[in-house]
Parts: structure tokens; sequence; C-alpha cells
């Protein structure tokens, strides 16, 4: 399977952003692993661990949790929601993630998260523009407002925004089931 699917799924940007309008600069949290970046990588959480009231709780995949609920945030996000329940499987952690301008990402690797380990990460871009550079083994990969996108983010990967506007992602950490195999799998013979 290609570690990089276009998934046959696209919304409106214009309706992602209309949502991420009504989210206050002071709502949003830095990312608590700051190893990982220089600059300003910050967070809002729209599903976590059911019963975490901590945004830091609530933006994580906990081991061992197998209950997950929205926050107040999704519901406040009605054009996102939509967006992400197009996917017919489990989700764990889902929420919006800015990397500021200027900033950027180290390459890293997620550890345990890929079709073989029974998780997934799935992007949507709702902001983002030619100088963001996201790369996975060292290959860029080119996401547009709107689209969707599975990573195998087990790969080294690492992200710089060389703008000077914010990027913004709708992030969600999916379990595999059947439904999402076959369509990873469908994909993949396309890419």
């Amino acid at each position: 399977m290609s570690d990089k699917i276009k998934l046959p799924f696209n919304f409106d940007p214009g309706l992602l952003k209309k949502d991420l309008n009504g989210i206050g600069s002071e709502e949003w949290i830095g990312h608590f692993n700051k190893t990982n970046y220089k600059g300003v990588w910050s967070v809002v959480p729209l599903r976590g661990p059911k019963g975490a009231t901590h945004p830091v709780q609530q933006i994580v995949s906990l081991p061992g949790t197998s209950k997950y609920e929205d926050t107040s945030y999704m519901e406040r996000c009605p054009n996102i929601k939509e967006a992400v329940y197009t996917l017919k499987c489990p989700f764990t952690s889902i929420r919006l993630m800015s990397l500021h301008a200027g900033s950027e990402i180290k390459e890293h690797r997620d550890y345990m998260l890929g079709v073989d380990f029974g998780e997934v990460r799935i992007h949507i871009p709702v902001k983002t523009n030619d100088n963001v550079i996201f790369l996975l083994k060292g290959e860029r990969v080119k996401m547009l407002e709107g689209e969707m996108w599975y990573l195998d983010l087990s790969k080294p990967h690492a992200v710089e925004n060389k703008s000077s506007e914010d990027r913004v992602h709708i992030v969600i950490d999916c379990v595999v089931n059947d439904w999402l195999k076959k369509l990873l799998e469908s994909e993949s013979v396309k890419t």
C-alpha cells in the first residue's frame, strides 16, 4: 500500500474556514511536544478521551483508552464535523493543528501509526499554500485545501511553513476497520 493516498473526498474550503474563524486565538493551545518543532505549533481538540477535561489530555490518543468523545469545539464546527464523519470508521483523537508562519515541525516518526498497527492518521488541509512544504520520507506531498489525505506517518516526515500565513489542518486519528481498509486499498491502486 502506498504511504500517501489522496482520498476521493473534497470539501469546500470556504465552509471549513467559516468554522475555523469561529475559534478565537485564545482557544488554541501550544503543542506539548516542544522538542519536535521550532516556532509556534498549536492545537484545538475536536475529539479526545472520554471525560478528559484538560486540553492537553483532549488532544492525544491515550494508550489503553477505548472511549472517545467529541468536544464542544466539534459541536461549534458543523462543516468540519460533516467532513470528518464522511469517514465510516471509529475515531480516536481529532484536532485542528496550526503551524504558524515561519515555523517548522522537525523530522520525526509517529511510531505505531499505520495500517499495519491498526490506527491511521488522515489530514484535511483547511488553510495552506505553495510555501508550506510537507515532506514524507524526504519527498514533498502537496495537499490542497479541502482535500483528504492518508499519510503513513510511521515513516519520517517534516513540515516547514515558509509562508506569511498560518497553515491549519484537521488531523484525524482513525481505527482501521474493514470500510477504511478497503478504501485505502482501492485508492492505493490509483496512486
